[in-house]
Formats: C-alpha cells, structure tokens, sequence
C-alpha cells in the first residue's frame, strides 16, 4: 500500500500493464516548476504520465498505480526489450533540466527518493542493474536526469549499480575508430543493456551510448569517448552483474 503521507494526484493517462515491473526509470521533469510539470502529467492531451513525481522539497506525488502501465519512457529498449512502459515503474523528479536550468537535485528530494525505492522494492522485484536514467533507455533522445544525479549516493543507500575508477589505462576510443577494441566495448555495452551492435567501428550512436553511460556512471567526462576510465568502469559493472 501507499504510504499514508504521499499525496494522491491520479492521472487519466495510463493503461494495462504486460508484466509485473521488475524495472525503475528515473526522470526529471524538465520544465519550468514542479506545478507546471504535475499539471502536464495529468493532462489527457499530453498522453504521458509516471507513477510518482518528486518535489524538490521532498513531497511524493501519486499519479499512477504500480500495477498500472505508466507513459514515462517513450520509444526506448533495455536488453533487447523495446515496451519500457510494461515493465517499469517511472519516477520524476522536479527539476529544471537542462533547457530550463539544471542544478543539483536537493538531500531532501533525494531523502525522500530512497524512501520511495524502498517501499517500491518491497512490492516488486526490481535488481540494482535495472533501476535506470532515461538518458539509458533512450539514450538518442534523452539525457535525464542528468550528470547532476547523484547516483554514486543511490547507489550506497542500497538502490543501483555503481563502479569506481579503477587504473584505466590504454588509448582512448573515439569517432571514426575502427578494430578488435571497439567491437569489445560495443559487446559489453550491449551486455549491461545498451543496444550497441558490436561492429567494430565506432560511429555516431556508439558515441552517443558511451556519453549516456558516462552520465550515469562517469560524469566527471560526458564527452563520447571511451577513455581508460569509462571501459574500466564499464567492466567492473558487468562483472556485479554477471555475479
């Protein structure tokens, strides 16, 4: 059940689900303030919804029943899988992105965040390498919520994956790169989730992937090149994951 203290919003916009969620998509809002952002969330000619959305000073509206097939994540695939919305549960988070002007998300936001994952956890089966960013899902199209989010934090309140740089040595691949090291890196973003065929040759949209891995797990460089660092914290995740 919903916590007593969370305040019911319900908006028309959802529908059936295909599945239990065993998935969670962090967003952030994007837009001007979190009212204007609730109000677009509940407009029927919109046609997008999430479950909850986050104020900035921690209050956690309901918009959407966990059982219940959100619109949040657009046309996005994880692992193969293209109906994101089937099997997710969506969370915005107030803030102003960066058309608007990005900031870092507040400690009570993020307070309250973790009290959410939480609860939502104990109704749902939801493994840490599937509590995602947008920007992952959608990494053409989205970049939420963003290299501000801090996701090294989520991930030692006990909800997400999380590497530290390691010796990550060698040379850095980039656009136009072809051969045996970009095929390895391609096969291995695929591997965490990414649709990144392995073709040896790193293009436009592997550089796009690497950029929205960068976000989540590198943010200090989101540039699209797959410096030492970035493969290292690439592997060092998909060995938690394989474990």
């Amino acid at each position: 059940m919903t916590a007593e203290r969370h305040i019911q919003a319900p908006t028309p916009n959802f529908d059936a689900r295909v599945a239990p969620p065993d998935m969670i998509v962090l967003h952030y809002t994007g837009m001007a303030s979190g009212e204007a952002a609730l109000e677009r969330l509940r407009d029927p000619a919109s046609k997008v919804s999430a479950h909850y959305l986050i104020e900035e000073d921690g209050r956690v509206f309901v918009l959407v029943p966990e059982a219940r097939r959100a619109w949040h994540a657009g046309v996005s695939s994880w692992a193969g899988a293209t109906d994101i919305n089937g099997f997710s549960i969506g969370v915005e988070l107030v803030n102003p992105g960066h058309e608007f002007g990005y900031r870092p998300f507040p400690e009570r936001q993020i307070a309250a965040l973790v009290t959410l994952l939480a609860e939502i956890r104990s109704r749902w089966t939801v493994p840490d390498e599937r509590i995602l960013a947008h920007s992952d899902v959608a990494p053409a199209r989205k970049q939420d919520p963003g290299e501000l989010f801090p996701w090294h934090g989520l991930a030692q309140a006990g909800h997400g994956l999380w590497a530290e740089a390691g010796d990550g040595r060698g040379p850095a691949l980039d656009l136009g790169d072809e051969g045996l090291g970009v095929a390895v890196l391609q096969a291995g973003l695929t591997r965490l989730g990414y649709d990144c065929p392995p073709t040896g040759h790193y293009g436009a949209e592997t550089a796009t992937i690497v950029r929205a891995f960068q976000r989540h797990w590198s943010p200090a460089s989101i540039d699209g090149t797959a410096d030492g660092d970035t493969r290292v914290r690439l592997m060092a995740l998909l060995r938690r994951v394989r474990a």
